[in-house]
């Protein structure tokens, strides 16, 4: 069934590109494997609920939703590894969009334009597939890949005013067990809502946690993530430019998207 507003559309749209970046970049030798060419046709598809799967198309005709591109693993071998993963991006770029509209059916003309405005607020999965994004290449209303909905639950901003240091070395497992009164501020992105309500006694390192506003990818163990001091939102340290060394020597830092706006 169609959704009924912008928001539900967007939601949908940003987690299952963030399942389709998830098998291109963070996992993406995982899903190299999963593309033999020997077998049958396959697809890559972005769930809503922000994971993956390559699998073999609907067999209805025509399907009840759009279908991504099919026989994604028979170039696997046949091409360089980069080219690869590169049209396989553009394809799901397309079919990203094919499934927002489909869902966008009963939206009116200016639903239709903010939701396009929203979906082109974000770097496509090829420029993110490329390293092209360019930083600041997005609205900061827009940018989070995890906007949420009206009645959905969203992770609560971390309570701290200073921007804390992240090291390298830091375990995700450390950082986890940060709290305020030990003296220092968490010292990693916070992990999603979902992630905090299903962890239980799952280890730490199995956390989902909120991509980088700016380039999609995911916090990792050992990666060197910093916190913007006006927007409260945590940024891949690569994406931004910015390492542990030069954190440390600054009193303040503003993420690109706030330096725009200002």
């Amino acid at each position: 069934a169609s959704m009924r507003t912008v928001e539900e559309t967007f939601f949908d749209f940003s987690q299952r590109r963030k399942g389709i970046l998830r098998a291109l970049v963070q996992e993406v030798d995982k899903f190299y494997a999963a593309c033999h060419p020997e077998l049958d046709n396959l697809c890559l598809y972005g769930n809503p609920d922000g994971s993956w799967e390559v699998r073999l198309p609907c067999d209805e005709v025509p399907p009840e939703l759009p279908e991504p591109a099919l026989g994604i693993n028979f170039a696997r071998d046949g091409m360089d590894r980069r080219d690869w993963l590169s049209l396989i991006a553009v394809h799901s770029d397309s079919w990203l969009i094919s499934m927002a509209y489909f869902n966008a059916a009963r939206l009116d003309a200016e639903g239709r334009r903010l939701l396009f405005n929203e979906i082109n607020s974000l770097p496509t999965c090829l420029e993110v597939v490329t390293g092209s994004a360019a930083p600041g290449s997005t609205t900061q209303a827009a940018a989070h890949i995890s906007k949420r909905p009206a009645g959905v639950p969203q992770a609560d901003p971390a309570p701290d005013t200073k921007r804390p240091a992240f090291h390298p070395a830091v375990s995700l497992a450390v950082a986890l067990g940060q709290t305020a009164n030990q003296g220092r501020p968490r010292q990693g992105p916070p992990p999603s809502s979902a992630a905090e309500e299903s962890s239980g006694s799952e280890d730490a390192e199995e956390a989902e946690y909120e991509p980088c506003p700016n380039c999609g990818r995911e916090f990792k163990d050992g990666d060197f993530w910093i916190f913007c001091d006006y927007c409260r939102r945590w940024f891949d340290g690569r994406c931004v430019g910015m390492t542990a060394q030069r954190a440390e020597a600054s009193k303040t830092w503003k993420c690109p998207f706030c330096t725009k706006e200002a």
